[in-house]
């Protein structure tokens, strides 16, 4: 007895000093930045642990670690473009969030009148100073375009910075057309950080924007060594471990977008990130509901309702919020229920609007409720005009192709067929010619997929098949597409 006391006593300790070891959190692993300042000695390492923040778009904790240099060195000039750059969302909507852009410029200028700066600070200072001086009156795309050739300049100027190089390749991707179909911007991108990848294969910027670079039907395969890479060099930024899922999603690798996102959501959530939840909420129901997972689908719409407090009108937090229960409704053609879709909060953007009239318009067409739809319709073309008043053209082209796919069903349903087909062969043209966004998966169902359908219902397996297979080489596994040309091949 006494010596199993004594193995007891020997044991406990060293189990306590496990579990005391279990309960610390795992150490912050976001990739090697090396961004050589002039700042005071002693800021290098959480100067260069901002910038891997920024380059994984945490920008709350980026600001803060940048305000934290700023403080311990107040002549540290590019601690303030470093803030200022938080409040530049390059790959995100709104790209400029109104309550960023003044404390930006103020940033700006206070970076501008300190004189310790380098040149090559000076250079970084410049450019982004293009963003936010004269934003009331210059657009955005000439500003935009300013900063992308002064990140050209300071990049030729200074050919072994590897930050100069990193921040003017997300510079073309953001400043790529959705309407270039060739990916000049991408490719070009591309060229400059394959190469630094190899040299620099722990830098969390140059795998990221690689897969921006790559997210697109044409070369999503080239980023699949970019998406399995980067959760590894940065994952305790939950925007690192959500990005691979982009090329997963591209590729119809379903179950390791649903791993990617799964590990997303508990870090944003960790984390406080809200945003950065929803957005790999929405990608996990759309990988669920390709995958034929349902019920899963079902669980994260739950977790969503349960939700508490979201701020509708942001954007990333609106459109996917409103997009998953539609997803789950319409991917599943519960056309009964698309009918009783609600729109979001008034706070909601027309184009995050749209997503559910578009929902109601086709679940009364699809239904056979002609009239109801055609009101739906004319409150989409209502908000695509609103969107086109305010400059926002992309997403008035967005709201056009729904307005005409809840026309084409409302047609068919009227029993103009051939009519029905030309107009949503003109949405799915125009769609195709388009490239989504990176806060979207993609349409929710995509157009030349809803084509395949309608000419099956109009009794052409043929043409359906070949509108199925287009479809899938836009967006390989999609569940639709793929059970829409079985059943064409069974018609024939």
């Amino acid at each position: 007895m006494m010596q199993l006391v004594l193995i007891l006593a020997c044991l406990l300790p060293a189990s306590l000093a496990a579990q005391e070891m279990h309960n610390h959190p795992a150490p912050e692993k976001l990739g090697t930045v090396s961004f050589a300042t002039s700042c005071k000695p002693g800021t290098e390492q959480e100067f260069n642990r901002a910038v891997a923040l920024l380059h994984s778009f945490a920008y709350k904790i980026a600001e803060e670690a940048f305000q934290s240099v700023a403080e311990q060195d107040p002549q540290c000039a590019i601690a303030h473009w470093g803030i200022a750059m938080t409040h530049y969302h390059e790959l995100w909507e709104p790209v400029l969030p109104p309550a960023g852009v003044v404390a930006a410029q103020q940033e700006i200028r206070r970076a501008a009148m300190l004189e310790e700066a380098s040149e090559r600070e000076r250079g970084f200072i410049h450019a982004l100073s293009l963003i936010f001086n004269d934003a009331a009156t210059v657009p955005y795309s000439t500003r935009a375009l300013n900063y992308e050739l002064a990140m050209r300049e300071l990049a030729a100027a200074n050919p072994r910075d590897v930050e100069a190089r990193v921040f003017y390749a997300l510079a073309l991707i953001s400043n790529a057309s959705p309407s270039d179909k060739e990916h000049r911007r991408q490719k070009q991108a591309a060229d400059l950080l394959e190469p630094l990848w190899s040299e620099f294969p722990d830098h969390p910027g140059i795998p990221h924007y690689l897969i921006h670079a790559y997210d697109n039907q044409e070369l999503a395969s080239r980023g699949l060594a970019a998406a399995r890479a980067y959760a590894k060099i940065a994952p305790s930024a939950p925007h690192a471990l959500h990005m691979p899922s982009h090329i997963f999603t591209r590729l119809g690798l379903w179950d390791d977008s649903i791993a990617s996102n799964l590990a997303a959501i508990r870090a944003a959530e960790h984390q406080g990130d809200t945003g950065e939840e929803l957005h790999a909420m929405d990608y996990l129901v759309y990988a669920y509901l390709q995958s034929g997972r349902d019920q899963e689908a079902a669980q994260v719409i739950a977790q969503l309702k349960a939700m508490q407090n979201l701020n509708i009108g942001d954007f990333k937090i609106g459109y996917a919020a409103t997009a998953m229960p539609i997803r789950y409704i319409v991917e599943r053609q519960q056309w009964s229920e698309a009918e009783k879709v609600v729109n979001p909060p008034d706070s909601a953007q027309p184009h995050v609007v749209a997503i559910a009239v578009w929902a109601r318009g086709l679940g009364f067409a699809r239904s056979g409720h002609v009239q109801q739809a055609e009101r739906e319709s004319e409150t989409l073309r209502q908000l695509e005009d609103r969107l086109r008043a305010s400059g926002n053209g992309y997403w008035a082209t967005q709201v056009d192709i729904m307005r005409r796919e809840v026309m084409a069903w409302s047609v068919q349903a009227a029993n103009r067929p051939g009519e029905a087909a030309a107009i949503l062969r003109s949405a799915a043209d125009d769609e195709d010619g388009i490239e989504k966004l990176p806060v979207t998966p993609g349409p929710i169902i995509p157009a030349r997929e809803q084509l395949g359908e309608l000419l099956l219902e109009q009794g052409d397996p043929a043409s359906a098949s070949k509108a199925f297979q287009t479809a899938l080489a836009n967006a390989p596994g999609r569940r639709g597409a793929l059970q829409g040309t079985a059943q064409a091949a069974h018609s024939h």
